[in-house]
């Protein structure tokens, strides 16, 4: 643990560590965890329920016993090392907590995250439907844009310094498309495009602009997605002003966005999208695909 520099002190963001990590372990937090119980197996992980997640850890078992791997001799069962991915997926706690929570090393929580995640992933291969099927089945759609933060690179270079700078923002990002029933619920979501692109050239990178188009589908946006032909609100003349039933052809159209809108807020429950990703670049885009399958079959898909 960290120190201030010149006395044997520990920093104040150090003690506060302690004193949390203290309190949880005589609240009986870490067997909690160890039993798998609502408290953390649950709704404080990734919002599953009891049949859901022991749905999954039986789908990771499956694919583990079929590699031939022995996971009997892990000192924490597989339930667990699932629940401690989850865990830092759905709300970014640090790994360094969570190893102290479960009496194990960082190194091993942070192995235990890279080993499991491919692996939640392939559990949930066919979790949900590809955007191809969404939009080929007749019925509308909703579509907006969203962004995941990545804070400061300065170490990558200037020119993904400049590419993932969104000057709307006002911060480094990725940009993703989501997709949803008229009813907000989540049906996909694009791979990552740079954040300084704007939501109309982000459709046309991830391929979605051509799949609407070829499949003749029905889909409402907001004003950015105009040039792709999507329903959107009518913009405003110069010089003039909305007619009443331009005001109200808008306030309908709003009220039908607001459930996309609904699914992206349900999406940034997963904190690793919302509070700001700290790891790999490269590793971002599988980790997206992740926590959309996670999201679909929270969703029952």
């Amino acid at each position: 643990m960290s120190r201030t520099p010149g006395n044997n002190r520990y920093t104040p963001v150090t003690i506060r560590y302690i004193k949390t990590s203290a309190a949880l372990r005589s609240l009986g937090y870490h067997t909690q965890i160890s039993q798998g119980s609502d408290r953390c197996g649950t709704s404080r992980a990734a919002g599953l329920d009891h049949d859901a997640l022991d749905e999954l850890v039986r789908r990771v078992i499956d694919i583990f016993h079929s590699r031939g791997i022995d996971l009997s001799r892990h000192r924490l069962p597989v339930k667990e090392q699932v629940i401690l991915t989850l865990e830092l997926l759905r709300n970014t706690l640090a790994q360094m907590f969570l190893a102290d929570l479960l009496h194990i090393s960082q190194s091993t929580a942070s192995r235990i995250y890279r080993r499991m995640l491919p692996v939640i992933n392939e559990a949930l291969i066919l979790t949900g439907i590809p955007i191809e099927q969404a939009a080929s089945d007749g019925r509308a759609i909703l579509i907006d844009g969203t962004y995941v933060p990545t804070g400061n690179r300065p170490a990558q270079g200037q020119d993904v310094t400049k590419a993932n700078y969104s000057g709307q923002r006002r911060c480094q990002c990725l940009s993703i498309q989501v997709a949803s029933t008229l009813e907000g619920q989540l049906l996909a979501i694009s791979p990552p495009v740079p954040g300084a692109r704007h939501d109309s050239a982000a459709l046309d990178l991830t391929g979605w602009s051509q799949i609407l188009a070829e499949n003749h589908t029905p889909w409402i946006a907001d004003t950015a997605y105009i040039v792709h032909g999507a329903r959107t609100p009518l913009t405003k003349k110069k010089g003039q002003e909305r007619t009443d039933n331009e005001k109200h052809y808008n306030k309908e159209i709003s009220s039908i966005r607001a459930h996309v809108e609904h699914a992206i807020g349900h999406l940034k429950q997963w904190k690793i999208l919302a509070t700001g990703y700290r790891g790999r670049l490269t590793e971002l885009p599988d980790i997206i695909a992740v926590i959309t399958r996670l999201e679909l079959y929270r969703l029952g898909w």
